[in-house]
């Protein structure tokens, strides 16, 4: 079996994000997720595999990202991959999936040609008032170091770090590293204009918008994979760090009386 061929899925937002890799090359698909999901999923990853000429059972493992996000998508996302390695004997590599919002920040970053990325303060949209947040860093090795001063861009190649865990806040009480200056990282994710008055005051970093993408979750999974994060099918969980998915009628009340009055 040749190296690298991957199968990953990211539904942790509202956007349905497949990706398959074979070597070098790699085939993506991205369409509206939400309630569309459960009956597009499945079909648009076989199409996805048929078109990359691989069988389920051509594949290192099943990628998918395992949260925190929107709960039905998680589970959607886990029970798919745990059915799809089952049926073809494969083992499941759940990712975080704030870790493939830092990865898609790095990513796009150099793309544009612009300063390398190596610390990302993501944060994404939690509903109920809330954002998701964790904090990463990234240590390019020194190939990769010489393509960037060159202008060239290719496939991560460095090395993350994890330097806060996913945590669960109001945009208020959002935090960072203490030792992390505002202009040596970014902030990344999609939670910016929806809380665009209620951000730390003290926040001054540069914001960018980034969802979790298949694509960034077959980039993260070589060192996943080297790491050990594999697991039979049965063995994966979502992550959540919200014990509490639902709202009362009267909380909803009050955040909506509290965001009248921002």
């Amino acid at each position: 079996m040749h190296t690298h061929q991957w199968l990953a899925l990211e539904t942790s937002t509202d956007t349905l994000s497949l990706a398959v890799a074979r070597g070098t090359q790699t085939w993506t698909h991205t369409s509206a997720g939400g309630a569309l999901t459960s009956t597009h999923m499945i079909p648009q990853t076989l199409a996805l595999l048929q078109e990359a000429g691989l069988a389920l059972t051509d594949l290192q493992a099943v990628v998918f990202g395992r949260g925190p996000g929107a709960f039905t998508g998680l589970r959607t996302a886990c029970s798919v991959a745990q059915g799809l390695a089952f049926g073809a004997s494969l083992p499941v590599l759940p990712i975080d999936t704030l870790l493939a919002v830092a990865e898609e920040a790095r990513a796009a970053n150099a793309v544009a040609g612009a300063v390398p990325v190596t610390r990302v303060l993501a944060v994404m949209d939690a509903r109920m008032a809330q954002v998701y947040v964790a904090a990463y860093e990234y240590t390019p090795n020194a190939v990769e170091a010489t393509t960037a001063s060159a202008g060239e861009t290719g496939p991560m190649q460095g090395t993350w770090r994890c330097v806060q865990a996913p945590e669960l806040h109001s945009p208020e009480s959002l935090y960072w590293p203490a030792d992390w200056a505002q202009d040596s990282f970014i902030a990344a994710g999609n939670a910016w204009p929806v809380y665009v008055s209620r951000w730390p005051t003290a926040l001054t970093a540069s914001q960018a918008t980034a969802l979790p993408t298949a694509a960034a979750l077959l980039r993260l999974a070589p060192a996943a994979w080297a790491a050990g994060a594999a697991v039979p099918p049965e063995e994966a969980l979502p992550l959540y760090i919200r014990d509490k998915v639902a709202q009362t009628t009267d909380e909803r009340m009050q955040i909506k009386a509290q965001q009248a009055a921002a």
